[in-house]
């Protein structure tokens, strides 16, 4: 369901839609109008480029080309003077789940520096940190992480626990960790003792 999974963004019978989304409405909320932030690929960073559509005045980083497609599609619809964000596409190979990777997209990215980057995660765990299953897109996902003065990953609980091939991040590296409210409590309990902040979007009823 996450970068890297060797699926598409959207996937037929998702079985966290509720917690997916709930999550890109809490990370969005991390994200300053008329800022510079990076969104990786993957499902839950593409329901946080949805949710991000009307903070005014952003300029979106992305290797993710269902995210720059969607954010495109926004600013077409709603016009020239109405604060749409404006779109840099890094370039790069595209893998099998749209996300552009390699040399081409990692020599883009370290040009440039933004405020805060909203990375999916296809693993994330204790002893491994944040992982994907591609060389490649670990390479890339690395050289986001060090153009970006803040680190937020988006990941629902079920990432928690999974660990792919290639590790890109320890999880002292991530400023927030934006999930939901079904992360168990050991999972909890280790993430409040490592990262900067952690955020559970609520999905159940209180």
């Amino acid at each position: 369901m996450a970068q890297g999974d060797g699926i598409g963004h959207e996937t037929k019978g998702d079985p966290e839609p509720a917690a997916r989304h709930a999550v890109a409405a809490a990370a969005a909320g991390l994200v300053r109008p008329g800022s510079v932030v990076a969104v990786s690929g993957g499902a839950t960073a593409h329901a946080v480029a949805a949710a991000l559509r009307r903070t005014p005045g952003l300029t979106v980083v992305t290797n993710s080309l269902p995210v720059a497609g969607l954010l495109r599609h926004v600013a077409e619809e709603a016009g020239p003077d109405a604060g749409a964000p404006t779109v840099l596409l890094t370039g790069g190979a595209p893998t099998r789940s749209a996300s552009l990777v390699g040399p081409l997209a990692d020599q883009a990215i370290r040009s440039l520096r933004v405020d805060l980057l909203l990375m999916g995660a296809h693993g994330v765990s204790e002893r491994a940190g944040l992982t994907s299953p591609n060389l490649a897109e670990a390479g890339t996902n690395r050289a986001l992480i060090e153009s970006a003065n803040r680190l937020a990953v988006v990941a629902d609980h079920t990432a928690w626990g999974v660990v792919g091939m290639s590790r890109f991040a320890g999880l002292d590296e991530i400023d927030y960790f934006v999930t939901d409210d079904a992360l168990a409590e050991e999972a909890r309990s280790v993430l409040n003792g490592q990262v900067g902040r952690l955020i559970l979007a609520g999905t159940t009823p209180a």
